[in-house]
């Protein structure tokens, strides 16, 4: 009897869980088609353009490794953009031509990302996603600060909402802007990644999965497996959004039918009469250290022998 409360008590949450997937993604749809008309959708167009003439300005590209990009470097950076912004402006108010300086435009490369010198005392990062190999989305993130001991804010970025730029900028930004800069562009990166696990999931093995359901960042995705006469829900859970791999994997198994097509075993003539799940411990074991796309292909190939051994160990003799 308890274990029927406590498969009662899961369905209750996993209906919940849903029921909130959905009005997410239905507010997800209505924000998008709005970004598409208001200001934002305006600082998106700009920034690229900006971005992109920074790119073409620049005299050189200097790739750093490692150590080579710290503190000391942003520090440099920030006092560049901010002699520059004071030249401009005593050259303003002196009546004088600017002279531009091209040789000066240095760029730097860090992994996933490109930091520019902006106009107006601005730093610019360009973070580049990837996965399988293949570039993905390209975000921005500016930052600037009033002066060069004052410490920098974000002023506008091309970010998706729905993940934590603000609580990253509240927690770093002020005391380890370096950190900062990082951690946005392995947040990007984690989303990137997690997203297109599901989505090749999807693209590969649509017709085996039912009932699939992801949260904006994909911190939080379940789906249900109909194979070999049983119902299989998997439910992930990603407690750090700057990670791959769930923190929090739990794979249950209902027997629908008794295992006609591939579990042939005369003992098994029980199992439909079961419904209180049991847990796959080897299909949770695949997903907490593979891909998604990779501990799905194992799940598939072990899951009749695994399913047909463990009701077999649990139905009466």
């Amino acid at each position: 009897m308890g274990e029927m409360i406590v498969s009662l008590n899961e369905d209750i949450r996993l209906d919940t869980t849903r029921a909130r997937f959905t009005n997410l993604l239905k507010r997800h749809r209505e924000l998008s088609d709005r970004l598409s008309r208001d200001s934002d959708k305006t600082i998106f167009d700009r920034l690229i353009k900006e971005f992109e003439a920074a790119r073409t300005s620049q005299s050189q590209e200097v790739c750093l490794d490692g150590e080579e990009w710290n503190d000391g470097l942003l520090a440099t950076l920030r006092e560049r953009v901010h002699m520059e912004a004071d030249r401009k402006a005593d050259s303003g108010k002196a009546g004088l031509a600017l002279v531009s300086h091209p040789e000066e435009r240095v760029t730097y490369r860090v992994g996933n990302k490109v930091i520019y010198c902006l106009e107006g005392a601005r730093i610019g990062i360009q973070y580049e996603s990837s996965f399988a190999g293949e570039t993905y989305e390209i975000y921005h993130c500016v930052l600037e600060s009033k002066s060069f001991l004052e410490k920098m804010t974000v002023l506008e970025h091309t970010i998706p909402f729905f993940l934590p730029l603000r609580d990253l900028e509240n927690d770093l930004l002020s005391s380890n802007a370096k950190k900062f800069i990082d951690n946005v562009g392995d947040l990007l990166q984690a989303y990137v990644d997690r997203r297109e696990q599901v989505r090749l999931i999807k693209e590969l093995y649509g017709n085996q999965i039912r009932e699939l359901y992801h949260s904006l960042p994909y911190h939080m995705v379940e789906f249900a497996i109909d194979d070999c006469d049983c119902k299989v829900m998997v439910s992930l859970r990603y407690g750090d959004l700057l990670g791959e791999l769930p923190t929090k994997v739990r794979v249950l198994v209902w027997p629908m039918h008794q295992l006609k097509r591939q579990c042939t075993s005369p003992r098994l003539g029980k199992l439909g009469s079961q419904a209180i799940p049991a847990r796959l411990s080897f299909a949770e074991d695949a997903l907490r250290v593979h891909s998604l796309p990779e501990a799905y292909a194992e799940i598939v190939v072990n899951m009749p022998q695994e399913i047909e051994q463990l009701f077999l160990q649990r139905s009466p003799s």
